[in-house]
């Protein structure tokens, strides 16, 4: 049970990567240097995709968590 919690564990942990580096951060440095930073827009097609997957996979790395330190 604890090896398939593990494996469980590493692959959510990776697909978690994965999902926060392809959301897009607007703006970058354009805030130090007088750009335009409180720029407010929705999230649309993939990016909202992306977004809520990794809420839903961070809830699931949280579970599988505390399912190995319960177990």
């Amino acid at each position: 049970m604890t090896t398939t919690l593990n494996i469980a564990q590493i692959i959510i942990s990776i697909l978690l990567i994965a999902a926060i580096l392809l959301q897009q951060r607007g703006g970058g440095l354009s805030g130090v240097f007088g750009g335009e930073s409180s720029l407010y827009s929705t999230r649309r097609g993939i990016e909202k995709t992306i977004f809520i997957s990794s809420i839903v996979l961070t809830v699931l790395f949280i579970g599988v968590s505390i399912a190995r330190l319960l177990l």
